[in-house]
Formats: structure tokens, C-alpha cells, sequence
């Protein structure tokens, strides 16, 4: 893990040095967009929509769209003029119970760890909160910018850590512009739907869960580089001849069993591949 952020837990006339890192991390499958005849990457252009000609990134500037389609460019003056702050604090500005804070409100969430010479305080701090059972409300200033957070503490397997929680502004938040109208509500079926509860009570275990589509998708994606079912592109830097090579037997080896069960194998297909195995390996040497 790598510190994103060092600065000051303030409460009081108490000051904790810390080190900010993310608590957090996406496990999401990725995929690249490619030509689907030879794995080639599909490149994209920054192309003007007035003169269609390429623009380099100098030239890049930000806009701001008007609803009426107006566009007033921004330059870096005018964003030098912008209220920003580079407080090193993460000011707490009160304690207040975790209930009252929605949890649609939670962002992203950091892990704070302390300096040398803050780790009294740091253990201070974290008593406080589970002796309250409160989490602390603090500002801090991220990326130039100031945010309204939440200090809460958190089990781990490492002992009980700080956590940092960026919390997104009230206004936010969406309001759902339907409403659920579902009638009278017999009591026999509450009592029904009270029963299906109980029924599927439990303990939250996280490791009981796991992403499914993932795990098919890593799975897949094996079983086509094991079976061959790959596009050599001039980008790839994982293959080695000696790979090529046994690509290169495996596929006479098919061809040399065909031909025992007496199936008939095309000549020029077999010295197609042989000279396909043969060009990859020179070209991989």
C-alpha cells in the first residue's frame, strides 16, 4: 500500500499526524476494444467537431456546455481563481451517532495510519470513538478541494484501524420521482412475508459471497489461451518461442492423429500450420 495523502487529525487542542491510504480497490474484469479479425487495439482520435482535424493535447482545453448548446472555455487562470485550499487537516467538527448518517451519503473510504510520533494520540482518538459509539464529522481538503467526511473505526485482522469516509453532498443525492402505490396490504400476507424473513435470517459473512461473473470470465479467457485461441499481435510481449514451438507441435500432433484414424487431412491446411508455427517462432526469436 502506498500513502496518497499526509497531514493532521485535529480535535481539540489534539493534533494525530497520519498517513492516508485506500481502503478500497475494483476487481472489475477489463476488457480492451479490438478488431476482431486479427486482436489489433482500436485506437481512438481527438477529433474537432467544427474542423475535424486532430487536436494534441496541448490545445485541450476544458468547457462548460450551457443548455442551449453555449460553450464557455475555461483556462487555467480561471480555475487558479477558484476558492480552493491545500490544508494539510482533517478537521473533526463533531461527533455525532452513525445512525444519522445515511449510507448513500458514503463515497470512498481510506485507511489512516499514524505517523511515528502520533501513534498515542491516533490510539486516543480511536478509543474515544468506540467508547461513544459515535464517528467523528471532519473536513479535509482532497485533490484541492474540500470535503465533508466521516472518522469511524474499523475491525481488522491487523487490530482496530481509523477509517476515513469522503461523503458526497446532500444535494447529491437523487430523489426518486416515482411512487409505489400498492393498495390495502391483507394482514395474511405481511404475516407470510414476515415468516419468509425469518426464515432467511442470518449473520452478514462476506466470504460466503463471490463474484461469479469474474471468476467464469478468468476462467474462459484460460481455457482460450491453453487451447491455442489467441491473436499473436505486435503488441504482445508474453509469448516465447519455445510456447510457439509446442503451439507448432500440438498442431502436427493433431494433424499426425487425424491421419493414424485415417481421416484425410488437407495437405496444404497441415503445411499451413507447420509454416505458421514455424514464421511465429522466428518472429518471437
Amino acid at each position: 500500500m502506498r500513502a496518497i495523502w499526509k497531514g493532521a487529525v485535529s480535535f481539540g487542542l489534539v493534533s494525530v499526524p497520519v498517513k492516508l491510504y485506500s481502503a478500497t480497490e475494483s476487481h472489475d474484469v477489463s476488457f480492451r476494444q479490438v478488431h476482431q479479425a486479427d486482436g489489433g487495439r482500436i485506437r481512438y482520435q481527438r477529433i474537432c467537431s467544427i474542423d475535424g482535424e486532430e487536436v494534441p493535447y496541448s490545445e485541450i482545453a476544458k468547457g462548460y456546455e450551457t443548455e442551449d448548446g453555449e460553450m464557455a472555455i475555461l483556462t487555467d487562470d480561471d480555475f487558479a481563481n477558484l476558492p480552493t485550499t491545500s490544508s494539510r487537516e482533517i478537521a473533526v467538527e463533531k461527533f455525532v451517532p452513525s445512525e444519522q448518517i445515511d449510507p448513500m451519503l458514503f463515497e470512498k473510504s481510506y485507511y489512516l495510519e499514524p505517523e511515528n510520533t502520533g501513534v498515542k494520540p491516533y490510539a486516543l482518538l480511536r478509543q474515544a470513538l468506540l467508547d461513544a459509539d459515535r464517528v467523528a464529522l471532519v473536513t479535509v481538503a482532497l485533490r484541492q478541494r474540500t470535503t465533508v467526511a466521516a472518522l469511524r473505526v474499523r475491525p481488522t485482522d491487523n487490530g482496530d484501524v481509523i477509517v476515513l469516509q469522503t461523503m458526497m453532498w446532500p444535494d447529491e443525492i437523487r430523489v426518486p420521482d416515482f411512487n409505489v402505490e400498492a393498495g390495502e396490504i391483507k394482514d395474511s400476507e405481511i404475516k407470510m412475508a414476515n415468516m419468509l424473513v425469518e426464515t432467511l435470517a442470518g449473520d452478514f459473512h462476506p466470504e460466503e459471497f463471490s463474484d461469479d461473473y469474474a471468476e467464469a470470465i478468468e476462467e474462459m479467457v484460460k481455457a482460450k489461451i491453453e487451447g491455442g485461441e489467441v491473436e499473436r499481435t505486435p503488441t504482445s510481449t508474453k509469448t516465447s518461442g519455445e510456447v510457439v514451438d509446442l503451439l507448432a507441435a500440438l498442431q502436427r500432433s493433431v494433424a499426425a492423429a487425424k491421419k493414424s484414424r485415417g481421416e484425410e487431412v488437407p495437405e496444404e491446411a497441415s503445411d499451413k500450420d507447420e509454416d505458421k508455427g514455424e514464421e511465429k517462432a522466428s518472429e518471437a526469436s
